[in-house]
């Protein structure tokens, strides 16, 4: 058996590093705006190519979107993905991501990542948290160990991970929380982002800060201003999408956004339900990540045009007629509903892998048309058009699904 400083050597010579694009790492080229609203089209720059906004960026928590390989990702349209920090730390750890060449070389992708610095994880999964002015000290939620991440650790690791956009460390408070719990994380928040903003990055590495505040308007138009006192490449609008109700999120985002920069990019982090992705455009963001195509797909929902329904459903047995008419995806191509609900009926994992191939597809397309429709000055007839067929939480029927497209 190989000794152990050899066993990853292969790959020790192959960082991935910045390619000469014809604009630096943080150029964002606004391109059309919307004059009914907020939404605009851009092209921002990343050390491993451009990404057209407004995106959508499937979730590689684990440095893998589950199901799918980097070419299927590539043959659905992603153009940047999200890995996330505090994971990768627990399993498999920095060591070994770096003896690999860094995450892009580790996994496969050569398109830009994001990654969270792990500052949700730390809150939402780990036990027995102390919250100090360096950091937190909590126990792993895999095996119980004993772990610190603060500002300086998350942005060493997100260094060695050599992802395209790092995300400062912050606090995310839950929802509902009390004004001085909102307002202590807040100040956490912007304590840290102070810190992170003077550590050391990978080559062509960006860097965005943290909207928190939970649903109080003065706590996040404060962090939104000092947060850009500071100064990020982009910002994000955290916290959102904990359990609040919808038009406390929508208001969340619209009073994180307001305050921040216009030629920034903008990304809210967690939000997935396609019509609030049209809502949050409207409100000027650009930027989207979420596990819902995914985890949806492994509990056997497909997404449409038209919403979402069950392919698991007796009513599909026999249904000859691809999972979404009109879908130009691999899955639809080449299955029909009644294979895809026969996969996961005898828990044949390529029943997953289809229909996430499927949902991807689907929120990538949705976010294709959004910038076509920002582009030609048709959004505000496609949000609302948007709104009308997807804002039912009930499964679509026979016939919606027959004209999906």
């Amino acid at each position: 058996m190989p000794a152990e400083k050899d066993r990853f050597s292969i790959n020790t010579d192959m960082n991935s590093l910045p390619k000469p694009w014809p604009h630096p790492p943080g150029t964002f080229d606004i391109q059309t705006t919307d004059p009914h609203s907020s939404a605009r089209t851009g092209v921002l720059w990343t050390a491993h190519g451009p990404v057209e906004t407004p995106a959508f960026m499937p979730v590689g928590t684990q440095a893998t979107v589950k199901c799918m390989e980097p070419r299927d990702l590539v043959a659905a349209g992603a153009q940047m993905i999200l890995s996330n920090t505090y994971h990768l730390l627990v399993r498999p750890g920095m060591e070994i991501i770096e003896a690999c060449g860094g995450l892009h070389r580790f996994m496969g992708w050569d398109g830009p990542i994001l990654t969270d610095s792990g500052g949700f994880q730390v809150f939402s999964l780990a036990s027995l948290r102390k919250i100090r002015d360096n950091g937190v000290e909590f126990q792993s939620h895999v095996d119980g160990r004993a772990l610190f991440i603060g500002p300086v650790e998350a942005m060493a690791a997100q260094k060695t991970l050599g992802s395209d956009i790092a995300m400062c460390f912050d606090e995310c408070p839950p929802y509902p929380c009390s004004a001085q719990s909102a307002c202590q994380a807040v100040d956490k928040t912007l304590l840290w982002a102070g810190l992170c903003a003077n550590q050391a990055r990978a080559p062509g590495q960006l860097v965005f800060g943290i909207v928190q505040g939970g649903e109080f308007r003065e706590l996040r138009e404060r962090c939104a201003r000092e947060l850009t006192a500071i100064g990020f490449d982009g910002y994000a609008v955290g916290g959102v999408s904990v359990g609040e109700p919808e038009p406390v999120l929508l208001q969340e985002v619209e009073d994180g956004v307001r305050l921040l920069p216009a030629d920034r990019p903008r990304y809210v982090m967690g939000l997935g339900d396609m019509w609030q992705l049209a809502e949050a455009v409207a409100r000027g963001v650009d930027l989207f990540d979420c596990v819902i195509p995914t985890r949806h797909a492994r509990n056997g929902s497909a997404f449409t045009a038209h919403g979402f329904y069950p392919v698991k459903a007796g009513a599909y047995k026999g249904d000859t007629r691809p999972v979404e008419e009109g879908c130009g995806c691999y899955c639809c191509r080449t299955f029909s509903r009644a294979y895809i609900r026969h996969l996961l009926n005898v828990n044949e994992i390529l029943g997953i892998r289809l229909l996430t191939l499927h949902n991807v597809h689907r929120y990538l397309d949705v976010l294709r048309e959004m910038r076509g429709a920002i582009a030609t000055g048709a959004f505000a007839d496609w949000r609302r058009a948007c709104a009308a067929r997807m804002r039912s939480e009930a499964p679509v029927t026979d016939a919606q699904t027959t004209t999906a497209g």
